[in-house]
C-alpha cells in the first residue's frame, strides 16, 4: 500500500430539498462531509445523491456513536470491517444502496480502502467497487482531531434550519410554510419581527420577504435581528411561486464554503442558460413562468450529467417568455436566476 498521505478534514454540507416539477418533494438534510486533500469526497462520486452518517437531524446519541465508530472505538457495523461512508438521504436502509469502505488502523495511521456500492450485507468489490477512489492514508493525529471536535460541540446544528416568512399574501405564505415543513425545514409566518424575543430570533437561519413588503418594513426586520445579535440570510422573494421560493430558501440555507460547492454559477439571458460546475454531476434546469393572469407554468429544460466546467444550455422560448425564472439544481446545491430578456 502506498505510503503517501492524504489530508483529512470535515466541512458542513447539505442535501438540497425542494418541491420538484413533477409534484414530488425532496427532503432537506444537513450533514458533515469528509474533505480529502481539500475536496469533498462526495464529489468523486459523480451522480450520487447521498449524505454522510454525520447528519444533523439524527439523535445526539446516534451522532456520537457514528463519530466513535469512524474513530474505530467500536466494531465495524458491516462484515469485513466495512463502514458506511455515504447513505440514502431519505432513509437508513442499506437496501437503498450505500457507499462503504474498509476503515482500519495501520500503526498510528487510519486507512480508508476498497470503496464499493453496497446494497446487501457483503460488498462485491469486483462488480461494484469504486476502483478509482482510494486507498487514502490519513495521519492519526489529524484524523482524530477532526472527528473529536464533533464530540466537543462542533456537530452540525439543526436548530437554524428554520425560516421566518414575512409577506402580505397569507394564503401563499401558508402554502410555502407547508411545503418547507414537508421537506424538513421549519417555517413561521409574521408581518414583522418587532415583538419577537431575541432568543426566538436566534432559531432562524433565513428571513424571506414577499414582494409587497416595503423597504421600511424590511429595514425594521433587519434592525430587530441586528439588535438580537443574530446573523441570518435575507431572501427577496422573486415571485409568488412556491417551488421557486423554496429553491431560493435552500440556496440561502447553504452553509457550505463557496469554494467547495459543485454548482457555482448560473446566468440566464439571450435564450440560453450558463451553468458552471466544479465536478461531474447531475444538473436539472427548471423554468417557472407567470402569465398575464399570474398563473404559474412549469417547464423542465434539462436533466443530465455535466462534466466539470462551463456549459451553455439552450432555453425553450415558449418556456421563458414574459416574467420567468430558471432554477438549477444538483443534489447538494440550488441556484435561481430571473431570466433577462
Amino acid at each position: 500500500m502506498s505510503a503517501a498521505y492524504a489530508t483529512f478534514g470535515l466541512a458542513p454540507a447539505m442535501r438540497a430539498g425542494g418541491v420538484l416539477a413533477d409534484g414530488g418533494y425532496q427532503v432537506h438534510r444537513d450533514f458533515v462531509d469528509f474533505i480529502v486533500d481539500g475536496r469533498p469526497l462526495l464529489f468523486q462520486l459523480s451522480d450520487l445523491d447521498a449524505v454522510s452518517p454525520l447528519a444533523s437531524d439524527v439523535p445526539p446519541a446516534i451522532f456520537t456513536a457514528q463519530v466513535r465508530s469512524l474513530l474505530l472505538e467500536t466494531g465495524a457495523p458491516l462484515p469485513d470491517g466495512r463502514y458506511v461512508v455515504y447513505g440514502c438521504p431519505e432513509c437508513e436502509d442499506l437496501a437503498c444502496g450505500a457507499v462503504t469502505a474498509v476503515i482500519e488502523h495501520d500503526g498510528d495511521d487510519f486507512v480508508w480502502r476498497d470503496f464499493a456500492w453496497q446494497t446487501d450485507q457483503r460488498a462485491d468489490l469486483e462488480l461494484n467497487g469504486y476502483h478509482g477512489i482510494g486507498p487514502f492514508r490519513f495521519r492519526g493525529a489529524e484524523y482524530r482531531s477532526a472527528l473529536a471536535a464533533l464530540l466537543d460541540g462542533a456537530a452540525p446544528d439543526a436548530h437554524r434550519r428554520r425560516v421566518l416568512l414575512i409577506g402580505a399574501r397569507v394564503a401563499l405564505l401558508a402554502k410555502l410554510a407547508a411545503a418547507l415543513r414537508t421537506i424538513g425545514i421549519g417555517a413561521d409566518i409574521t408581518r414583522d419581527a418587532q415583538d419577537v424575543h431575541a432568543d426566538e430570533l436566534r432559531g432562524y437561519g433565513a428571513v424571506v420577504f414577499g414582494r409587497a413588503i416595503t423597504q421600511e418594513e424590511r429595514a425594521a426586520v433587519r434592525h430587530s435581528f441586528a439588535q438580537a445579535g443574530v446573523e441570518v440570510a435575507y431572501v427577496d422573494g422573486l415571485a409568488p411561486i412556491v417551488p421557486l421560493l423554496v429553491a431560493q430558501i435552500e440556496h440561502a440555507l447553504d452553509r457550505g464554503p463557496a469554494e467547495r460547492r459543485r454548482l457555482t454559477r448560473l446566468v440566464a439571458a439571450d435564450g440560453e442558460a450558463g451553468v458552471e460546475v466544479t465536478s461531474p454531476c447531475r444538473v436539472r434546469l427548471t423554468a417557472y413562468r407567470l402569465d398575464r393572469l399570474y398563473r404559474t407554468h412549469t417547464h423542465e429544460l434539462f436533466d443530465g450529467v455535466l462534466e466539470a466546467g462551463s456549459h451553455r444550455i439552450a432555453l425553450d422560448a415558449k418556456a421563458v417568455k414574459g416574467e420567468s425564472f430558471v432554477v438549477a439544481r444538483t443534489s447538494g446545491s440550488v441556484l435561481v436566476e430571473a431570466i433577462a430578456h
